[in-house]
């Protein structure tokens, strides 16, 4: 068929489709309307006919191009050829002053050469979506990568690519200003006390009292003292072809910082060495350490990682403060009902207790919380870590080194001669561990430990696999306590709106009914993103003699699953909304971080 005429019949989305409902869904003449595109410019004025027959030549020739790169190509204005497209696809259309930008935040978070490649822009707030301006109208996937990656709802309108790179040269010409302002008055926040560093002889060094000697040394002390002031988990240190490029993970995402001159790339990278006593000589092998610092009085750890990339090192520092892990269980965010299954659980006097989800949603915090509990003075409690990030007191911590043979088996083993009650292993990872904690739990012990599966059924199906017989499974594991943590909706731009369609759907199949949702509108507190904060979304999984009696049988995971759901088990997609029904976080966050 012609690719530009008009096909009804082909193109719009069947009701069922939830998919693409998700991605965008502005009006289905948006997907036909590249097709009449060309009859409109001709209609117009704005092309020949002859023009129209040379473009659907070269349509031939080159599929998949879109019809307006095309006409552009060919010399076709611009500015009336993306009116046009905006008019016939029912969208509004803009154009961009590069001066007048309310959401340039966003455009970090994008990069300027994402911006620039994929013909986007991040214009400004109307109520609580972002308006977006678009090159291309048809590219669905494009818009909904572009909602996820801001992490909340778009409204596109159709601009012009000369626009965009008008945006992209001024802020480039920004930035080469930025770099040129000395160091000093980058840093000039910085005060003496801001950061210091620990030796292990507990030596304070004071690194402000150098500050004089090195831009570079102050330059890292501004990045470690910022990144705990913006309450960032890592500072990510990454080199590229002319840049280095500093980000900071905040709540989860990932958010730029001020980025240094490419010049002292190499010195940044040294100065951190030094302060976690690894070789600077060495850039061709992955290197580990650890800093002990004060900022502002508050003791940290930062666990470093370096790694050589093609363009030079790459340095992580993972952020270790004990405030972080100093939370009550009552204030994680379980439900009054999860909350006291899960107290009765790690009360009891044996059995495995898991807690389950991927690497950042928690599960450390979860543990510790749940070690606070539990009197320890009365109680031998032992750890086997790896790493041991943060220290606990009244409690015996193990460190695991695999590289010479203490593995969290041999680690728990070596616990079990040491007369414990509890013992927390930090992660069950082969059939060895596994059943040395299910022996360990059977002999009168409580363990606790985590997993890496989506939720927890499959923590039971997943331990069968690796090798556990299922009749011990059935016997020892008590319960399963699966999570992901999600943004806050900021308290300080918090506010009510009507749900979108797609927002109202999700709603509805949860039976959910409600008129307004609560969202962020975005601040300087939160940094634009109308989230401040983060909980735990829960999915507590307790074995009854039923359940037992069906682990025994070694049923699959689907049909474990359908058996929990219908035994009563919340799911976390489940509890994900309850907290949207509560105010406390949006439907977008517990899409982002659950499974349908």
């Amino acid at each position: 068929m012609d690719q530009f005429e008009h096909d009804s019949n082909a193109l719009p989305v069947p009701a069922d489709q939830v998919g693409l409902k998700d991605l965008w869904a502005p009006s289905t003449t948006a997907l036909v309307a590249v097709r009449d595109l060309g009859k409109s410019l001709e209609a117009n004025g704005i092309i020949s006919a002859a023009q129209l027959a040379t473009a659907r030549g070269v349509a031939e020739k080159t599929p998949g191009k879109p019809l307006a790169d095309i006409f552009f190509d060919m010399g076709v204005d611009e500015v009336e050829l993306q009116q046009t497209l905006a008019s016939i696809s029912h969208m509004a259309f803009e154009r961009i002053d590069p001066q007048n930008l309310e959401a340039a935040k966003f455009i970090n978070r994008l990069t300027l050469s994402y911006c620039q490649e994929h013909g986007v822009m991040p214009l400004r707030y109307a109520g609580s979506r972002l308006v977006v301006g678009v090159v291309h109208v048809d590219d669905l996937v494009l818009l909904d990568e572009l909602r996820h990656k801001i992490g909340q709802s778009i409204k596109p309108v159709v601009v012009t690519r000369s626009d965009i790179d008008a945006v992209a040269e001024a802020l480039k010409s920004d930035e080469s200003e930025d770099n040129s302002v000395s160091m000093d008055d980058v840093l000039e926040g910085i005060d003496e006390d801001d950061v210091e560093v620990v030796e292990e002889n507990n030596d304070d060094l004071d690194l402000e009292k150098m500050a004089g000697e090195s831009p570079v040394i102050r330059y890292v002390n501004y990045l470690i003292f910022n990144a705990v002031k913006e309450g960032a988990s890592d500072i990510h240190i990454e080199p590229q072809e002319k840049k280095i490029r500093v980000r900071y993970r905040i709540d989860g995402v990932m958010f730029d910082a001020t980025n240094p001159p490419n010049q002292m790339r190499s010195a940044i990278i040294s100065r951190i060495k030094i302060m976690a006593n690894l070789d600077i000589a060495e850039r061709r092998l992955p290197q580990d350490g650890r800093i002990r610092a004060m900022v502002h009085g508050r003791k940290l750890d930062l666990r470093v990682s370096t790694l050589p990339m093609v363009q030079g090192e790459k340095c992580v520092m993972r952020i270790l403060d004990t405030r972080s892990i100093q939370v009550d269980l009552d204030d994680l965010g379980m439900d009054q009902d999860s909350l006291q299954i899960w107290k009765h659980q790690i009360s009891q006097p044996h059995g495995i207790v898991l807690v389950t989800g991927p690497t950042g949603s928690g599960k450390t915090t979860t543990l510790y919380a749940s070690l606070g509990k539990m009197d320890r003075d009365k109680l031998n409690i032992s750890t086997a870590e790896d790493p041991v990030e943060y220290h606990l007191s009244g409690i015996n911590q193990t460190q695991t080194h695999a590289s010479i043979g203490m593995t969290f088996a041999a680690a728990l083993r070596a616990l079990l001669r040491q007369d414990p009650d509890v013992i927390m292993v930090g992660e069950v990872r082969d059939v060895e561990t596994a059943k040395t904690a299910i022996e360990a739990s059977l002999t009168g012990h409580l363990v606790l430990s985590t997993l890496h599966t989506n939720d927890a059924p499959s923590a039971i199906t997943r331990l069968i696999n690796i090798g556990v017989e299922p009749y011990l499974i059935g016997s020892a594991v008590n319960g399963v306590l699966a999570q992901r943590l999600v943004r806050k909706i900021c308290s300080n731009c918090k506010t009510q709106t009507v749900p979108d369609d797609v927002i109202a759907e999700h709603l509805a199949m949860q039976g959910i009914a409600m008129d307004q949702v609560w969202t962020g509108a975005g601040c300087d507190k939160c940094r634009g993103t109308g989230y401040s904060g983060r909980l735990g979304i829960y999915e507590m999984l307790v074995l009854n003699d039923n359940l037992r009696d069906r682990v025994a049988g070694n049923p699959n995971v689907t049909e474990f699953r359908r058996m929990c759901v219908e035994g009563g088990m919340v799911t976390l997609r489940e509890d994900g909304f309850r907290k949207v029904a509560n105010g406390l976080t949006t439907v977008d966050e517990v899409l982002r971080v659950t499974e349908s």
